[in-house]
């Protein structure tokens, strides 16, 4: 699965750049590194990464600044690396577009699994399965095809938003459970990252919901998961 994937290495720590390099080509994966934002999103426009590993802490440009620079032209999955464990941090990049968050420092089994992880969920978007075309009024969900329109428009969708919605309308009318979601989405880990739904599931309803502080479709059942309905 790994052989020819393209990663985008971003840090400043010339040790673990070299080990980072050195463990992802020994599995197959087309590695390019940067040591600075700069040269980062000059790499991603060059190379087109299949996903980028990110640390926050640059020495030139803030690591936010450079993931906000990324989502304006790429949906690309983005894996954050940084030294702040504070949950304010990772809400902060999650809110930004990451798609992971991992703690320096940390064990590389661990690491390379979030890699797959964010790999295929990066691939999902290029999956072609059947199926149907979901209409809730306020937007039309293609399973098929997997887009998202509203009022006619294109409404672009991160890889992980689209998991999540994806989930969530396959399983129409049904109530899905936090830890299901998060296992399904994120990985059998993931299963008490409860943050991460809170801000895709904001992030979700600002981009589809006529009203998002009051939602007629991605609904919340406080303490225990989400539920999708056509309203």
């Amino acid at each position: 699965m790994t052989a020819h994937v393209r990663v985008l290495v971003v840090d400043d720590e010339p040790q673990l750049l070299r080990a980072l390099r050195i463990n992802l080509n020994a599995r197959g994966f087309a590695v390019t590194t940067a040591a600075t934002g700069a040269e980062a999103l000059s790499a991603a426009a060059r190379t087109n990464p299949q996903v980028v590993v990110l640390d926050l802490g640059l020495p030139d440009i803030d690591g936010l600044t450079v993931l906000e620079g990324l989502r304006g032209w790429t949906n690309v999955p983005v894996i954050v690396l940084s030294a702040r464990s504070d949950a304010a941090d990772k809400v902060a990049a999650l809110d930004a577009g990451a798609d992971d968050y991992v703690t320096k420092p940390f064990g590389m089994e661990e690491f390379l699994a979030r890699l797959r992880a964010a790999v295929r969920r990066g691939s999902v978007l290029a999956d072609t399965p059947e199926v149907p075309v979901v209409d809730a009024g306020a937007f039309v969900v293609d399973l098929g095809a997997k887009s998202v329109t509203r009022d006619g428009a294109a409404v672009h969708l991160t890889p992980t938003e689209w998991g999540i919605l994806e989930i969530l309308v396959r399983h129409e009318g049904k109530l899905v459970g936090q830890k299901e979601i998060l296992q399904s989405v994120w990985g059998p880990s993931y299963g008490t990252q409860t943050n991460y739904l809170r801000v895709y599931l904001a992030s979700l309803r600002r981009k589809l919901e006529d009203d998002p502080a009051h939602p007629k479709h991605l609904l919340t059942e406080a303490g225990m998961g989400y539920r999708f309905v056509r309203a």
